[in-house]
């Protein structure tokens, strides 16, 4: 979501900041997107709470916004300049990639003369003096180069050459199928579920007794 609001900004200016529909048309987008996802509403507000919490996202009042639009704060937590910016939001949006395809699929986002400047950016990310927000990966089995991840969402594992070479090697990649769009369900902490549950009960035991009243005054 993060990477999705990062895009717009950058890719279509006039639209943004994005309302709520927008955002989720932005989520459920089918190209450049991997995995691509189908959020409903819901999905969509709870984590742009967890973005807002995290200083990562902000709610937009402009004067002549009509509705609640939402707009990206990564410039609190992370400043950077603009054509770091779209390497990550690439990275958030596609995955691993190689420099090669970062320079092509950033261009509605930024420009770049060579491989060799995305390479600069990228340098610049996995050397951050706060903390490296890439990190360059191994080759793996079946790849001529090697690829580029995020760290936002966490410490990337790396594959086994065993699994590196399944990889590339599964039914899925070797025939070209598209992937099921990756869904998302909204779940409770177990302490909130057991809270629910022994609400549940007490409502049932209050009715029970409501029941029994009516029944002795004879209604």
């Amino acid at each position: 979501m993060l990477g999705c609001l990062i895009e717009k900004e950058l890719s279509t200016p006039e639209y943004y900041p994005l309302s709520l529909n927008a955002l989720v048309n932005a989520c459920n987008q089918k190209n450049n997107r991997d995995p691509v996802m189908l959020l409903a509403a819901r999905e969509v507000e709870v984590t742009l709470d967890s973005l807002r919490a995290r200083r990562l996202a902000g709610l937009f009042a402009g004067a002549d916004a009509r509705v609640p639009k939402f707009k990206h704060t990564l410039d609190l937590v992370l400043p950077m300049e603009v054509a770091d910016r779209a390497v990550l939001a690439e990275l958030l949006l596609r995955g691993p990639q190689t420099s090669g395809e970062l320079r092509g699929r950033c261009e509605r986002m930024a420009t770049f003369g060579g491989v060799d400047q995305v390479e600069e950016v990228l340098a610049r990310l996995a050397s951050r003096p706060a903390g490296a927000v890439v990190r360059h990966l191994p080759r793996q089995p079946g790849q001529k180069e090697a690829r580029w991840a995020q760290l936002l969402t966490g410490e990337l594992a790396t594959p086994t050459p065993d699994e590196g070479a399944r990889a590339h090697t599964s039914p899925s990649a070797t025939a070209g199928l598209s992937p099921a769009p990756l869904t998302a369900r909204l779940t409770l902490p177990p302490e909130a579920e057991a809270r629910f549950a022994a609400l549940e009960a007490e409502v049932a035991r209050l009715a029970a007794e409501l029941e029994k009243l009516r029944s002795s005054l004879g209604g």
